[in-house]
C-alpha cells in the first residue's frame, strides 16, 4: 500500500511540475512535447527523481492507448468541409510518403554502417511516420494559423500514417523473429486486410457510436464519457481483429466530429483535455523508460537518422507523394520540415523488445534520439519558418470570449462576448442603430457587473460588456462591427495580403490596365475569382497567391463553395 500511495504522489507532482512548465517554455517558443519527456528523463532512474520504471509491456499498453485517444481526439477536430482540401495529399503522404521514407532511411543506414538490410528496414519503419500529438500540439498550442491547404494536410497525414508505420513495423519484426523473407503476396494481403477492415469498422463504429450519443439521455457530464469509451471499445474491437485499430479510432473521431450528436460541444471540450492528459501521461512515461547513459551509445546511430531524416527520406517523400497535387514549392518545403517525430517512434521501438529480437536496445533508443532531435531542431522553428514563407496567415483581433452553443436546426451557433474598448466603432452608439449582419443577435449587455434593462435603447459606452449570438461563420463580421482597429494587426495584414483589396468579380485585365500588370492573352477576360478557381483546380485557400509582372495578388476571403470573394493586391517594386 505504500508503494502505491508514493506512486500516486510521485504521479501527482510529475503531472505537476509539466503542467506548470508549459508556461514557461510557451514563453521560451519551447515544443510543449520535449517538456514532458524533459520532465520524465529528470525523473527517472539516472534524474534527480530516482524512479525506476523499465516495463516495455506497460510502455506499450499505455502508449496504445494514449494514442487511440489523440488519434480520437484529432479526428472529431477536424471539418470535414475542410478536409477535401488536404484529404487526397494526405492520404498519400501517410502510405507511398511512409514508405518512402522506410526505404530511404534503410538504404542510407545499410551504406553508412553496413546494418543488415532488416536492421536497417526495421529502424527506417520505426522512424516513417509523424507523429500526430506532435503535429498537433506545434499547430494549435502555439496558435499558428496555416494556410488551410497546409494545414489541413498535415493534421490528417499525421492522424492517418501511424497504421503504415504500425503495419510495416509489425511485418518486419515478425521478419526478423522467423528469420525468413517476406512474401510479397502475404504482405499485400495482410495490408489490404488490416487497412480495409479498419476503414470499413472505423466508419461503422463512427455511425454508430454519433446516433448512440444522439439517442440516449445521460447526465451532461457523462456524454463525453461515452464518446470516449465507445472510440476506445471500437480500437479494442478492431485490434483484436488484427486490423488497424489506429485507423478505425481516427475515422470514428471524424465521423462523431463532424455530424450533430448530442452534447458534441461538451464532448470536444472534454476530449480537448483527455487529449493533454494522454499527451502529458505518453511522454513522462517514454522519458522514464529511457536511460540517458545508454542513450548516449546510440547517440551517433540517431543523429545520423535524424539527418537522414530530416533532409533526405522526408523531402524525397513529400516531393514523390505530392507531386499529383498542385503544392507550392514553399508549401512543399514546409510540410517537409514539419515531419515532426513524436511518441509513436519511440512506441514502435517497444515491439522488437516486445519480440524478443536481439539487439533491441538498439531500436529503442535510437528512435528516442531521432525524437529528440525533431523536438529540438524542428520543432522550435516550425513557427518563424511558417512566417518566412508566408504560410502563417495573419491573426485578427478577437472577442474575450467565444462558446459555441446547441440549438435544435443550428448547429454552428456561438455566443461571443467583447468588452466595448474607448476607440470601438460603436461606442457612444443605440444597440438599435446598429446594422448587425442577419442572423446576428444582441442579447446581453452588462455595464459595471449589472445586466442593462431596455437593451435596445442602451447607449454603448467603454467598459461595457456586449454579448452576441452569432453563427461562426458570420463572427469576422461582428467582429469589424464592435472591435477596435488594431494597428499592429493591421500593419500584419497589409503586409500579407498588400495594401489594397479587389472583388473576386473584377476583370484581371482591368486591374492590370490600372496597376501595371502584364497577363496572359488567354485570362484577360477572366475575373479574378475565375482565373484563381482554374489555377488552383476548384481548391481555393485564403493564401494563394499568383504574379503579374509588379503585380502579386493573393487570395483574401473564400466562401463556402470555395469561390473566391475578396483578393489582396501587392505591387512590388
Amino acid at each position: 500500500m505504500e508503494f502505491t500511495n508514493n506512486a500516486i504522489f510521485a504521479g501527482a507532482i510529475l503531472f505537476l511540475i509539466s503542467i506548470l512548465a508549459t508556461g514557461v517554455a510557451s514563453r521560451a517558443g519551447a515544443p510543449l512535447l520535449l517538456v514532458f519527456l524533459g520532465v520524465g528523463m529528470l525523473a527517472g532512474r539516472e534524474g534527480i527523481g530516482g524512479i525506476t520504471f523499465e516495463s516495455f509491456e506497460v510502455a506499450y499498453a499505455v502508449g496504445s492507448v494514449a494514442l487511440a485517444i489523440i488519434l480520437f481526439d484529432g479526428g472529431m477536430r477536424a471539418r470535414a468541409e475542410s478536409s477535401k482540401i488536404g484529404l487526397k495529399p494526405a492520404l498519400s503522404l501517410a502510405t507511398l510518403g511512409v514508405l518512402l521514407t522506410t526505404a530511404v532511411v534503410a538504404v542510407g543506414l545499410h551504406w553508412l554502417f553496413n546494418f543488415s538490410w532488416s536492421q536497417s528496414f526495421l529502424i527506417g519503419a520505426i522512424v516513417g511516420s509523424t507523429d500526430a500529438a506532435a503535429v498537433f500540439s506545434m499547430l494549435h498550442a502555439k496558435g499558428l494559423q496555416l494556410k488551410k491547404r497546409v494545414g489541413t494536410t498535415l493534421e490528417i497525414e499525421s492522424g492517418c500514417n501511424d497504421p503504415m508505420a504500425v503495419f510495416l513495423t509489425l511485418m518486419f519484426v515478425e521478419g526478423a523473429r522467423q528469420g525468413q523473407d517476406l512474401v510479397g503476396s502475404s504482405i499485400i494481403m495482410e495490408f489490404v486486410y488490416q487497412f480495409g477492415i479498419g476503414a470499413i469498422l472505423g466508419w461503422i463504429g463512427g455511425q454508430v457510436l454519433s446516433r448512440t450519443i444522439s439517442r440516449v439521455t445521460l447526465t451532461a457530464g457523462l456524454y463525453p464519457l461515452l464518446a470516449a469509451a465507445g472510440g476506445l471499445t471500437l480500437f479494442g474491437l478492431v485490434t483484436t481483429m488484427g486490423a488497424s485499430g489506429f485507423l478505425a479510432i481516427y475515422i470514428a473521431g471524424l465521423i462523431v466530429g463532424n455530424t450533430e450528436a448530442h452534447a458534441a460541444n461538451n464532448i470536444r471540450k472534454v476530449h480537448d483535455g483527455l487529449a493533454w492528459l494522454a499527451q502529458i501521461s505518453l511522454f513522462l512515461m517514454l522519458g522514464l523508460l529511457v536511460t540517458p547513459t545508454t542513450l548516449t551509445q546510440y547517440w551517433g546511430v540517431g543523429v545520423v537518422v535524424a539527418l537522414l531524416l530530416v533532409f533526405v527520406a522526408r523531402p524525397i517523400a513529400v516531393l514523390v507523394s505530392l507531386s499529383p497535387f498542385r503544392f507550392a514549392a514553399k508549401e512543399k518545403l514546409f510540410i517537409s520540415w514539419v515531419g515532426l517525430r513524436g511518441a509513436v517512434p519511440i512506441v514502435l521501438a517497444t515491439f522488437p523488445v516486445l519480440g524478443g529480437l536481439p539487439d533491441a536496445e538498439l531500436y529503442f533508443n535510437v528512435a528516442f534520439v531521432s525524437v529528440l532531435f525533431s523536438l529540438v531542431i524542428q520543432g522550435w522553428t516550425v513557427v518563424p519558418f511558417a512566417k518566412w514563407l508566408k504560410l502563417k496567415l495573419p491573426i485578427e483581433n478577437a472577442p474575450y470570449y467565444a462558446e459555441s452553443i446547441e440549438v435544435p436546426g443550428s448547429s454552428d451557433l456561438t455566443i461571443v462576448g467583447y468588452k466595448i474598448a474607448e476607440d470601438s466603432p460603436v461606442t457612444k452608439r443605440r444597440i438599435d442603430s446598429l446594422l448587425a449582419p442577419d442572423g446576428i443577435r444582441f442579447i446581453a449587455v452588462f455595464r459595471d457587473d449589472e445586466p442593462v434593462q431596455g437593451m435596445d435603447e442602451h447607449v454603448i459606452e467603454s467598459g461595457d460588456l456586449l454579448y452576441v449570438i452569432s453563427p461562426q461563420k458570420k463572427v469576422s463580421l461582428v467582429n469589424q462591427m464592435l472591435l477596435p482597429t488594431d494597428e499592429v494587426a493591421e500593419l500584419e495584414q497589409a503586409r500579407y495580403f498588400g495594401d489594397f483589396t479587389l472583388n473576386g468579380d473584377a476583370i484581371i485585365d482591368a486591374v492590370a490596365d490600372m496597376y501595371g500588370g502584364e497577363v496572359p492573352s488567354s485570362a484577360k477576360d477572366m475575373t479574378l475569382s475565375q482565373f484563381m478557381q482554374i489555377r488552383f483546380r476548384n481548391q481555393c485557400v485564403v493564401g494563394d497567391r499568383v504574379f503579374f509582372g509588379p503585380l502579386e495578388l493573393v487570395v483574401k476571403e473564400v466562401d463556402d463553395l470555395n469561390v473566391v470573394q475578396k483578393v489582396g493586391l501587392r505591387i512590388r517594386e
